[in-house]
């Protein structure tokens, strides 16, 4: 019997999955890597990571690329099934709500979240939980501090870059579990929770140094960064959701596309950069070390006596 080539490529990377060669969070090889290691199609190349998605071995983590382990936005957020408490009030700890509220938002997105939807799965009465809660927005700020509160900061150590390094990347992690998290924050405005606030608390004492307005936009800028790029990560997971292409299959099918573009424009930068067959591999987490370096840079130049 005949193996089409995508079973066979299919099939050597579940046997380095199951011998642990690859291991779960692992990043799998992408298309691109596997067109150059196999000598086949890009459409081969996605056909062999789409029949592994489909077994749940492997998921498209936005920023990464296709890594090892079932989806993590496939889980149920469904209890077990309790009773309907009596008119008397609410029989369940806020903690209980909490849990079930960012289940929801980690799984479908924050724009799932109602207060009839969370009554429904914790089996009580809509009104009960307003008056437990008291309405979506309240809701939505306490399941905002409980996220925080899953990351609480390290033992701050060292000069202020490796202080402000630490913070930024605990900040970091947090938006890394709850893709919604980063956009439910607000920089302009910030939310006054007791969860957060530790975070610039520990960038202002960083930032002594600076005439305090400075040390402020300093913390402000940080934290800015940090947000916004994180932002991206729930854009990019409902992206590869809807397309079941990984940003590696996007960038793929657009490479003939940009090099008409580059010619067409006489774009030298870019022509420049594709010319010999420029391998990039796209990771939003080097994105962010990267970028931070660049800003604390900067902000060294600040600080500088």
């Amino acid at each position: 019997m005949t193996v089409a080539p995508y079973q066979a490529i299919a099939a050597e990377l579940r046997h380095r999955i199951e011998s642990g060669a690859l291991r779960p969070g692992d990043r799998v090889p992408s298309t691109r890597a596997l067109m150059r290691e196999y000598g086949v199609a890009m459409a081969t190349a996605t056909k062999a990571l789409q029949a592994l998605q489909q077994e749940r071995l492997v998921h498209a983590s936005p920023g990464v690329g296709t890594v090892v382990g079932p989806p993590p936005r496939a889980r149920t957020v469904r209890p077990t099934p309790r009773p309907t408490p009596p008119p008397s009030g609410l029989t369940l700890q806020q903690g209980e709500v909490l849990r079930m509220g960012i289940a929801i938002a980690d799984a479908e997105g924050l724009a799932a979240v109602s207060m009839r939807r969370i009554a429904a799965e914790l089996g009580v009465s809509t009104m009960a939980l307003y008056r437990h809660i008291g309405g979506k927005d309240a809701l939505v700020l306490q399941m905002i501090d409980a996220a925080f509160g899953e990351y609480p900061l390290p033992e701050l150590t060292g000069d202020w870059r490796a202080q402000v390094t630490a913070v930024a990347r605990t900040q970091w992690a947090a938006y890394r579990q709850h893709l919604w998290l980063a956009g439910a924050l607000s920089v302009g405005r910030p939310q006054l929770l007791p969860k957060l606030l530790p975070y610039t608390d520990a960038l202002l004492a960083a930032f002594k140094p600076l005439e305090k307005s400075a040390a402020l936009y300093a913390a402000i800028s940080v934290v800015g960064y940090v947000r916004g790029l994180a932002q991206s990560m729930e854009g990019e997971a409902q992206a590869e959701q809807d397309t079941g292409m990984t940003g590696d299959d996007w960038a793929e099918r657009q490479g003939e596309q940009l090099a008409a573009l580059v010619a067409a424009g006489g774009l030298t930068a870019f022509a420049e950069l594709l010319a010999d067959n420029f391998d990039f591999d796209y990771d939003l987490d080097q994105l962010f070390a990267f970028g931070l370096e660049l800003l604390l840079d900067g902000l060294a130049a600040r600080l500088r006596p």
